[in-house]
């Protein structure tokens, strides 16, 4: 019944498809689909995507060749309305036998059901019309595809166009391009009236963007404006606009060649019904006034606190809450300077992250103090934000360890708290969640749950015991956060508290590149519940259980069914093992298994004190979130223990039984960690995106320690990595994800995904993930998990998938099929395609792009 059910449903699939095909269902007679646009350049196709935008008509979208959202509106009736009441007229009684059964009100109701005019509607609204050629947009298209040619040099372009049946109302338009010679630019000369900014010219340091010999360009001129635009206002020339550079070009006589003159005329000043020129001047700030406290309500009203500091004027239209120096530091107009865009832009940027204001506005007007009229007052203003703001949000959750879960959290900011911008951040959250791989006797669904509290002090510059100016200078907006935090989490296998803190700074080398200098992050991680550790680690304890039943030779360690109690049961025959008091030794197998499972539990549960440092360096093309064609780099080294083995070498500390340093009883942990990680996007137009991954990240631990933190190790999975398997279940190595939860300290990721649109907001991807996990330089003595040599690099898996997105504006909901397709599990020669099905596919929902 199964099979025939599903032949039913293909059959019905198949039998919609084929009806959909039809194309020029709706397209009327004597009219053509447009199925192609196709642009001849001198004879010869061009895929150039800048001509291929010209187009007025583009023919209807195909999802993988397919035109699934024209089929769409062709399967969909027009007029369901018509088609509803006709139905009753070419059936007289008909309505009268529907009425008895239903009321007459009903049967009206029926005609507007989704089924008989809702779908239509739903398949009309998602699919697209046919594009029928259109000859006066035609027309059009050829007119600014001959500008575009015109625009690149090609000033004796000549266009025609012809359109050529290729089916039955199908049809595919030929653009002829015939460019001729290119102009490229042969003398370049300038004529500037001011002379202030002729000297300003000769002297940019930047060359210009017209140079002799090369093609003529409509773009390089609008370049070279703006380039010449940005210098002067720069420098001085506060009046100065791109409208005021011009440019001749001369062909007389040249043979594709064009002589360029640039010329730029003097300030043209409007004055009530005439106007005059003269020559640019060049401005200096001759006062900064700072309005601490503006607002539309108050622009009017009289400042009542002032004061000046370092050469600026603050003041309030009630008392000033601020210390001068929290905002004059962030304001990089100075008394006496030149004028300059980019130091007011910087200004405005810097005040933007305070976060104590509302949209900070600077304008400037001329100082008529100044018998020259050369100098401006330029005016700060300032909205500040509320002191107090309180945040409450309730979010449906999706992670690596939760299968669904609720959180709720609430947040109360504080600004400007000791009166140098300063902003304390407080907040509080709470999940409950459900998660089908932890240890959940009773099965409830809601078997996970945490709790939380944050704080976080920001200072909008670097505290330090010394100035920092001359290393690390306010244009870059640097900033200090300290951070303290505590969570809590209940009912997951081990139960956990989590206390953390931190001392970090952050500033921007550049406009586009961070920085982050981690001088403190602490981390203590306490396990409440370690007994429980095989409950949760159902794996590990399946293999402790299977040497059991053939070596154990304490009837305390086993049930009734001669399986090993946990965790009286787990303890003792380890022990029995690793003392040597079973018929094990330290050559057999087994024993090392047991040893090996032993090392992890001893691990995974023991409390964990990680006090590190690290530097991370971000560099990002990125400019806004529309941005599809970039790339991202971030490198992160981070040193944990450093201090305190240093510390304790000095004090001459005793160490442990196992010859480690503690503090507080407990062995701190004592590692060296590097990651480097590269994001590419290409943007191919129409919605079509290339999106590229590769990431590496190593942990060594020494000193103090053989191993890495569980919480500072590396997994494996999921939706966010390699879709083809669940988080924790690739790796490490050729080992078959062995353990519940499998980790290891070095990593290496690599992904590729093509995004494209189906249709709305309605996005289509296929993705490729490759990579693995490996244990290296710690205690792990399995060969299987170790990376020895480049040769393991053969132990990287590869998934394949597909995946749709569905864009909220907001966020981004997220569903990727993978596929195992080379799994390095199995014996070599039986590592490809061995799960490539649906069977072994791994479902993933997530929120947003994974990369």
């Amino acid at each position: 019944m199964k099979k025939n059910s599903t032949k039913i449903i293909a059959f019905i699939l198949i039998a919609i498809f084929i009806c959909a095909c039809d194309a020029v269902k709706r397209v009327p007679d004597g009219k053509k689909l447009l199925v192609k646009n196709n642009i001849l350049v001198n004879g010869k196709s061009t895929n150039d995507e800048t001509a291929s935008n010209q187009m007025y008509q583009k023919p209807n979208g195909t999802l993988l060749g397919y035109k699934l959202r024209l089929n769409l509106y062709n399967l969909a009736n027009l007029n369901p309305d018509s088609t509803y009441q006709a139905k009753f007229k070419n059936n007289p009684g008909l309505y009268e036998r529907q009425s008895k059964f239903l009321s007459a009100k009903q049967v009206d109701r029926l005609g507007q059901s989704f089924l008989y005019k809702g779908i239509h509607e739903f398949l009309k609204n998602t699919g697209e019309p046919p594009v029928i050629i259109d000859t006066t947009k035609t027309k059009k298209t050829l007119l600014r595809l001959k500008f575009y040619y015109f625009n690149n040099g090609y000033f004796n372009v000549k266009t025609d166009y012809t359109i050529d049946s290729i089916a039955p109302k199908k049809a595919k338009i030929n653009y002829n391009i015939l460019t001729g010679p290119g102009y490229t630019l042969d003398s370049i000369r300038t004529t500037i009236l001011t002379p202030a900014l002729d000297s300003l010219y000769k002297t940019n340091p930047e060359p210009s963007v017209l140079k002799s010999g090369n093609q003529y360009k409509t773009s390089d001129f609008e370049e070279e404006k703006n380039r010449i635009t940005t210098y002067f206002r720069n420098h001085g020339a506060y009046f100065f606009q791109p409208t005021y550079v011009t440019f001749d070009i001369d062909t007389i006589g040249k043979k594709n060649k064009a002589d360029i003159n640039l010329k730029i005329g003097n300030n043209n000043i409007q004055e009530r019904d005439s106007s005059r020129s003269e020559p640019f001047k060049l401005y200096k700030i001759s006062d900064v006034n700072i309005y601490t406290d503006y607002s539309a309500a108050n622009a009017k009203s009289k400042i009542t606190d002032s004061t000046t500091y370092k050469n600026f004027n603050l003041y309030s239209y009630k008392k000033l809450k601020y210390k001068p120096r929290a905002i004059t530091d962030a304001i990089f107009i100075n008394k006496g300077s030149t004028y300059s865009d980019t130091r007011t832009t910087l200004s405005s940027r810097y005040l933007n992250n305070l976060k104590i204001f509302n949209y900070p506005s600077i304008q400037y007007e001329v100082d008529k103090r100044d018998s020259t009229a050369q100098s401006l007052i330029a005016n700060v203003y300032l909205t500040p934000r509320k002191k107090y703001s309180f945040g409450a949000t309730l979010d449906v959750t999706h992670s690596n360890i939760q299968d669904f879960g609720i959180g709720a959290s609430v947040s109360e900011t504080i600004r400007n708290v000791f009166n140098r911008a300063e902003t304390l951040e407080i907040s509080a959250r709470v999940n409950v969640g459900s998660s089908k791989d932890m240890a959940n006797p009773n099965d409830n669904f809601f078997n996970v749950s945490e709790y939380g509290f944050d704080t976080k002090l920001n200072f909008p510059r670097i505290l330090m015991p010394f100035g920092t100016e001359k290393i690390i200078p306010k244009r870059m907006i640097p900033s200090t956060s300290i951070a303290a935090g505590f969570s809590k989490q209940r009912n997951i296998g081990l139960d956990k508290e989590n206390f953390t803190g931190g001392l970090s700074y952050n500033w921007s080398p550049k406009r586009l590149n961070t920085v982050k200098l981690e001088v403190l992050n602490a981390q203590f991680v306490r396990n409440l519940n370690p007994d429980n550790y095989f409950n949760v680690y159902t794996s590990s304890y399946d293999e402790l259980n299977g040497i059991a039943n053939v070596y154990n030779t304490t009837p305390s360690n086993v049930d009734e069914n001669g399986n090993l109690i946990i965790s009286s049961g787990t303890t003792g025959f380890t022990n029995d093992v690793l003392t040597e008091k079973t018929v094990l030794t330290p050559e057999d197998e087994q024993y090392q298994d047991v040893k090996s499972i032993e090392e992890r539990r001893v691990r995974l549960t023991e409390n964990d004190f990680i006090l590190a440092s690290s530097y991370t360096f971000t560099k990002t093309t990125k400019k806004d979130l529309a941005d599809n064609n970039f790339y991202q780099f971030k490198a992160k080294i981070e040193s944990a223990g450093t201090l305190l083995s240093a510390v304790s070498n000095i004090a001459n500390l005793q160490k442990n039984v196992n010859g480690n340093y503690v503090i507080f009883n407990l062995e701190y942990s004592e590692y060296l960690k590097t990651e480097f990680d590269y994001i590419k996007h290409w943007d191919f137009g129409k919605e079509k995106v290339l999106a590229v991954r590769s990431f590496f990240g190593i942990a060594i631990p020494f000193g103090n320690s053989d191993y890495i933190p569980f919480s500072r190790s590396y997994y494996s999975g999921g939706s966010n990595d390699n879709r083809a398997w669940q988080p924790y279940s690739l790796g490490p190595g050729s080992t078959d994800a062995l353990d519940d939860f499998n980790e290891a300290n070095m990593k290496i990721a690599l992904s590729a995904e093509f995004r494209f649109k189906v249709f709305g907001d309605v996005k289509g991807a296929v993705f490729a993930d490759a990579g693995n996990i490996w244990n290296v330089l710690d205690n792990v003595t399995d060969e299987k998990a170790k990376f020895n040599n480049v040769n393991d690099l053969a132990e990287i898996a590869l998934g394949t998938g597909f995946g749709l997105r569905y864009d909220l504006s907001f966020f981004v909901v997220r569903l990727d099929l993978g596929f195992k397709t080379y799994n390095p599990a199995h014996e070599k020669g039986d590592r490809w395609f061995k799960e490539y099905n649906f069977g072994h596919s791994v479902l993933n929902f997530g929120i947003n792009y994974p990369f």
